[in-house]
């Protein structure tokens, strides 16, 4: 048996509703036939405008990187990689272009070793210890509501100025458990008001 989805040819005088049935022009009623050419245009235009902005992306990226490579010609530099973390402005200063690379990032084993170390750092340190300090490591081990760790709370322990040997070893586990899976681009735009603040120009339906 084929494992490949089969379209259904809807014969002559026929729809088919959500569940693939048949079902005869006429039985369906005036307002369900109204609401299904509605979904389908507003589906069609947001498609449409998907594609555009799929080719505007790919044309403003390659403009912003373009640009990048052309200054660093006048330095006689070729620039390699990504051109992340980079922001171009107007010459009057009214408009902004920054382009950011995101990091997703995850630990690895390492980052239970790191933890055993820190306990053992907070039993050492039951004497005189600053409870300060042990809510805001306890707080940064503690998991979301989806079961995962805060990579920024866990990461801030390394700014703490603690010179104990086994805890700057818990700090080394940290830094070694740290993988990144993925990186992700974005472009944003900004327009400067009269007060002199930077405002984002919305590309997003829900803040339009």
């Amino acid at each position: 048996m084929s494992n490949q989805t089969q379209t259904t040819q809807v014969p002559a005088g026929y729809v088919q509703n959500a569940k693939g049935h048949l079902i005869p022009i006429d039985k369906v009623k005036p307002v369900d036939k109204l609401r299904d050419e509605q979904v389908k245009s507003m589906v069609d235009a947001a498609k449409a405008l998907h594609q555009n902005m799929q080719e505007t992306k790919r044309t403003l990226f390659a403009a912003f990187n373009d640009f990048v490579a052309l200054s660093a010609q006048e330095y006689k530099v070729t620039l390699g990689g990504k051109k992340g973390n980079t922001t171009l402005l107007s010459y009057d200063g009214k408009y902004k272009v920054q382009l950011a690379i995101s990091e997703n990032i995850v630990f690895d084993e390492r980052l239970q070793v790191a933890k055993k170390l820190i306990d053992e750092c907070l039993t050492d340190w039951t004497q005189g210890s600053n409870d300060n300090i042990k809510a805001l490591i306890n707080q940064a081990f503690q998991v979301d509501k989806e079961g995962k760790i805060s990579t920024h709370r866990v990461l801030s322990l390394r700014s703490l100025d603690i010179s104990d040997t086994k805890w700057l070893r818990a700090m080394e586990a940290i830094s070694d458990a740290v993988q990144v899976t993925d990186t992700k681009e974005y472009i944003r735009f900004y327009e400067r008001d009269d007060a002199g603040a930077y405002h984002q120009i919305a590309l997003d339906f829900s803040n339009v």
